[in-house]
């Protein structure tokens, strides 16, 4: 994982929140906040960690029914394979669920983390063979087919609110919430981006670039 896309994500992450991190990635750009910016933000764990420290109490119906449920989480940090136009997310399977071409970590809670989450920040190096139309199988909605398809199900939140990978950094449409291209990172040019896209890829009016990562940060990444 890139250390733009780390430090990119961590700065969409605001002191006081609560944030669910999904070990990897997302964990380490959690820490990277609170090593930062965001020295209040409280990393709650799937895994039962609070803060990187084992809690007993954390099981799994106190992490689903009163902080998702509960609507006590300000911020889902999700790390996936494959992502499509719509946000969809897929950590499951490649190809077809009853004979996968390869078989992924499986869901965990990511489903309750992008159902529950008061907002969702994705995850994933940019690549034609993970940015696809559709998803081969959907673990956790982004909004299917747009807007409305949260609304109906009683799903918490907007979903996911941008998609941050090595390249830059997407963001649903307000009205079709199809993902669009709002920034790249230093050195990226938005046709690099189109071209590992497997769909006709928005741009927006202003492309903007990501700040490069500072000394400091960087220093914060290799320490946590």
């Amino acid at each position: 994982m890139s250390d733009q896309m780390l430090v990119t994500a961590a700065r969409l992450l605001t002191d006081g929140e609560v944030c669910v991190a999904a070990p990897g990635a997302a964990r380490r750009a959690a820490r990277l906040a609170r090593a930062t910016h965001a020295p209040r933000l409280t990393v709650l764990g799937d895994d039962g960690t609070v803060d990187g420290v084992p809690a007993a109490t954390v099981g799994a119906a106190e992490f689903s029914g009163y902080w998702l449920q509960g609507g006590r989480v300000d911020v889902g940090l999700l790390a996936a394979d494959q992502v499509d136009a719509f946000g969809n997310v897929n950590t499951t399977v490649l190809g077809e669920y009853d004979e996968p071409t390869a078989r992924l970590a499986g869901t965990g809670a990511t489903p309750d983390v992008a159902a529950g989450a008061g907002r969702v920040v994705v995850l994933l190096p940019h690549r034609l063979t993970a940015f696809v139309q559709r998803v081969d199988f959907v673990t956790a909605p982004g909004a299917p087919a747009g807007p409305p398809d949260r609304a109906q199900p009683g799903l918490r939140g907007p979903g996911p609110v941008a998609v941050v990978t090595d390249l830059g950094v997407l963001r649903p449409d307000p009205a079709t919430a199809e993902l669009v291209l709002t920034e790249v990172h230093p050195g990226v040019s938005v046709d690099r981006v189109r071209a590992e896209t497997g769909w006709p890829l928005e741009v927006a009016e202003e492309v903007g670039r990501t700040a490069p990562a500072t000394t400091a940060e960087v220093a914060a990444l290799r320490a946590g």
